[in-house]
Parts: C-alpha cells; sequence; structure tokens
C-alpha cells in the first residue's frame, strides 16, 4: 500500500505537470498577440490567388513582416490585405505594394517598394474609410503584362484591315497599269 505522503507527492507532481503544460498551452498560442509591430492595410484589384496568411512582406527583398488577413473589401469589388510590418520600419505615403510571385510554386508575397518620380498612382480608389493606414498598391507585372498585350489586341482589332487592304489592291491595280 502507498503511503500518504507517497499519494501527496504523485497528485502534487501530477497538478504541477498539469499547470505547467496548461501555462505553456496558453503562452505559445497568446506569443503572437504580444508581438510589437505596425499594421498596414492595401488594396488590390486583382486576383491574390497563391498570397496566404502569413506570407512575407518584403521591402526590396528583405523581409520586414507578414500578411495578417485577407479578405473582401467593404465595397465587394477589392482585395483587402492586412500587413504587420515587424521592424521599426514605418511606411509613408511614397511607399507602394506589388504582388510579387515566388516562382513556379504559385506562392506569392507583397513587396515594398518606393514609388518612382513621376510614376502615376495606380492605386483602386477606396469609397470606404479603412482602420489601418492605407499602403498604395499597384498591379502586378503580371498583370501590367495581360494589360498591355489587351490593349495591343484592341488596337489591332481597331484597324480597318479590309479598307486598308482595299485601297492597296487599288493602288497595286493601278500601278500595274501604269507599268
Amino acid at each position: 500500500m502507498a503511503s500518504q505522503k507517497t499519494k501527496f507527492v504523485v497528485g502534487l507532481f501530477l497538478v504541477s505537470g498539469i499547470g505547467i503544460a496548461l501555462l505553456a498551452f496558453i503562452w505559445l498560442g497568446m506569443s503572437r498577440y504580444f508581438e510589437k509591430g505596425r499594421y498596414y492595410v492595401t488594396y488590390f484589384n486583382e486576383s491574390v490567388q497563391g498570397l496566404d496568411k502569413d506570407s512575407p512582406v518584403k521591402y526590396r527583398g528583405v523581409s520586414v513582416g507578414r500578411v495578417v488577413s485577407i479578405g473582401v473589401a467593404p465595397d465587394s469589388k477589392l482585395v483587402k490585405v492586412v500587413l504587420k510590418i515587424d521592424t521599426g520600419m514605418a511606411l509613408d505615403t511614397n511607399i507602394v505594394a506589388q504582388l510579387k510571385s515566388l516562382g513556379i510554386t504559385g506562392g506569392v508575397f507583397v513587396e515594398l517598394d518606393q514609388k518612382k518620380k513621376d510614376e502615376p498612382d495606380l492605386s483602386p480608389p477606396l469609397s470606404f474609410p479603412s482602420e489601418y493606414p492605407i499602403v498604395a498598391s499597384k498591379p502586378s507585372d503580371l498583370t501590367q503584362i495581360f494589360k498591355g498585350i489587351d490593349d495591343v489586341i484592341s488596337k489591332i482589332n481597331a484597324l480597318d484591315l479590309e479598307g486598308i487592304s482595299t485601297k492597296i489592291k487599288s493602288n497595286l491595280d493601278t500601278i500595274e497599269k501604269t507599268v
């Protein structure tokens, strides 16, 4: 038979073990809430497929934070991306956010960079207030390439190819008759 003292020590060991495990569980779960950093929001007028919660936020290739949440903006047209900047860096009005690809994996991250002089503001217009400071955004390189291709195709479609070919044919006929 176990003595009273042994039962007490085993009980004390169990209670303290459970207490320590509970404290560790709470500490690990709450550690994100005690992280320092500043929150910002940016709005994209394009697909953010491949961008996930906890995706990196980089400033010229250097990791400065992470994506906290992704959702649809209050106007139901834009995509709202909340960023948490962990470094002491404060984002001013000269910073612009852009989606960048991580390679062939399909992963995406948010790239922050200085807005170039004479660069137009390509951010989508907002018709609602924001709870965090807003970082301007610009379309991703891939979206800009597709937009350029669409512009070229629309200009080609706008050409009067039939009229041009008719004029060329009549000019060639005139040259042929003259020769």
